[in-house]
């Protein structure tokens, strides 16, 4: 038996559970804030990596590391960290989605010739995200700090190299390469040129290492596994595996699936990441998910869990409404500039259960519409792993099923992150020790959920996904080719 830890930094916290290496039984847990700058929304653009050390020693505090012999890291997804040539940081780092960098997508998907290119040479499309995007940023309006841009980094990168003593290696793993926007998940290689074509001249990166292989070992022995970015983690920690999607509801969505290869399109509604155990994990985003929830709501002057109810006392279809949820415009399709559309207006239909049940069904059928963009790419959906609060509103529950066309699970509250993040470790640790396969992770137990079926209500769903596509293809014919 060996005791391991996972540690998962995201933007606001950091999270640290320490696991039993056979069984990924939980034995201990703790976490603490990352300190606070100001920002848009709250929430930094430009942090300091020195606060996510901060952070993790706070969480590691009252021996919580104690006789771990293991440690996986997860972090953010997306932060840049620009190092100088002596390895210090030329500049706080850059995170999330950064809106400041929008113009500089534009222009990196011009400068390569379109979206197109952009998939066939690294299997995405930049946006404001990306750190390649984030590069073109720098040169243009910090160009002494990029100019002295030496190394590049992410949050996951910088913090394992610091537990290890900053060593002359630097190394990543393919899930967090195929987040930067220069790795390619098809030819498994970087594409020095597009980091030319954003920062303008090249810069040194990471050695991408394989998924079971170990980063290094700190001085005192601990061994330090390849880590990895929060969404390959937290698939490893729900324990998702061939068959399987995971739908993530937030103000915007995704929609990830595992596969075997790797896979694009022409119009970019597909990213294509690695995953953290050697396989893919193809990536469908939408703009608008909870957004849609919400923007209801707040018409209706009520919250979630009373639009639920209320939902509930409307019929399959809302009474012939249907909302097209493009708020925000929209990714999937690529709408960028379209708005929302509420059909099916007559008198019978004006009330406010219908309008709730609308804004469900439009949310749900939009995702429906990302992860049909994977099953037309050959993906095979049995199970669909449910993510975020709005997983637990019973209208969720009760459409997501049939709408789907899919088992629905909804895993009970959990740090997946922190636990992939230490299944990882346990596999470097028995690698090491010879004790496991080096081409599979260790067999944990998947996370618990609550299941829920489509049984009889799926010619109901596909009904209204009839429905829906209808209004959606008169509004935006050749939205999906």
């Amino acid at each position: 038996m060996g005791i391991v830890a996972g540690l998962d930094s995201s933007p606001d916290y950091t999270r640290i559970v320490v696991c039993d290496s056979e069984t990924g039984a939980v034995l201990r847990q703790g976490h603490a804030a990352h300190p606070l700058d100001s920002g848009e929304g709250g929430r930094p653009a430009d942090v300091d990596p020195q606060s996510w050390l901060l952070s993790l020693g706070e969480a590691a505090g009252g021996g919580l590391l104690e006789k771990v012999q293991a440690i996986g890291v997860s972090a953010q997804q997306n932060a840049l960290v620009p190092l100088d040539a002596q390895g210090s940081t030329v500049r706080p780092a850059l995170t999330g989605n950064d809106k400041r960098a929008q113009v500089a997508a534009a222009e990196l998907v011009d400068a390569l010739g379109g979206r197109e290119a952009w998939t066939q040479a690294v299997g995405c499309v930049p946006q404001a995200a990306h750190p390649v995007t984030k590069l073109r940023w720098l040169a243009r309006n910090e160009p002494e700090a990029a100019r002295r841009t030496a190394t590049l980094l992410q949050a996951h990168d910088w913090l394992v190299w610091q537990l290890l003593g900053r060593p002359g290696r630097r190394t990543t793993d393919r899930g967090g390469a195929s987040a930067t926007g220069y790795w390619s998940a098809a030819s498994g290689s970087y594409r020095p040129d597009l980091v030319e074509l954003a920062l303008g001249h090249q810069a040194a990166l990471p050695e991408v290492i394989g998924p079971g292989e170990a980063a290094g070992t700190t001085p005192e022995g601990l061994l330090i596994s390849a880590g990895t970015g929060e969404t390959m983690a937290a698939a490893l920690g729900l324990g998702v595996g061939q068959g399987d999607a995971v739908v993530s509801l937030g103000a915007s969505g995704s929609v990830m699936a595992v596969h075997d290869e790797p896979l694009t399109d022409a119009g970019g509604m597909i990213t294509s990441l690695a995953d953290a155990t050697g396989g893919q994990l193809p990536v469908v985003h939408t703009l608008n998910a909870v957004r849609t929830l919400r923007g209801t709501a707040e018409l209706l002057g009520i919250g979630l869990e009373e639009l639920s109810q209320l939902a509930l006392k409307s019929t399959p279809g809302a009474h012939g409404l249907v909302l097209l949820p493009y708020l925000e415009g929209e990714r999937t399709p690529h709408l960028p500039h379209t708005a929302g559309t509420l059909t099916g207006l007559r008198r019978e239909s004006m009330k406010p259960e219908h309008l709730a049940r609308a804004a469900f069904e439009g949310m749900l059928c939009g995702l429906a519409d990302a992860l049909g963009v994977l099953r037309g790419r050959g993906v095979q959906v049995r199970r669909v792993f449910l993510l975020g609060a709005a997983a637990d509103l019973p209208a969720v529950q009760a459409l997501a099923p049939a709408l789907f066309g899919a088992q629905v699970l909804v895993p009970q509250p959990g740090d997946y992150a922190a636990i992939g993040a230490a299944r990882q470790a346990a596999w470097a640790l028995g690698v090491s020790r010879g004790s496991q396969d080096p081409a599979a992770p260790p067999a944990w137990q998947g996370a618990p959920a609550q299941v829920f079926e489509p049984g009889e209500e799926l010619p109901v769903g596909q009904a209204v996904r009839q429905q829906y596509e209808s209004v959606r293809d008169e509004m935006h014919p050749g939205a999906f080719g």
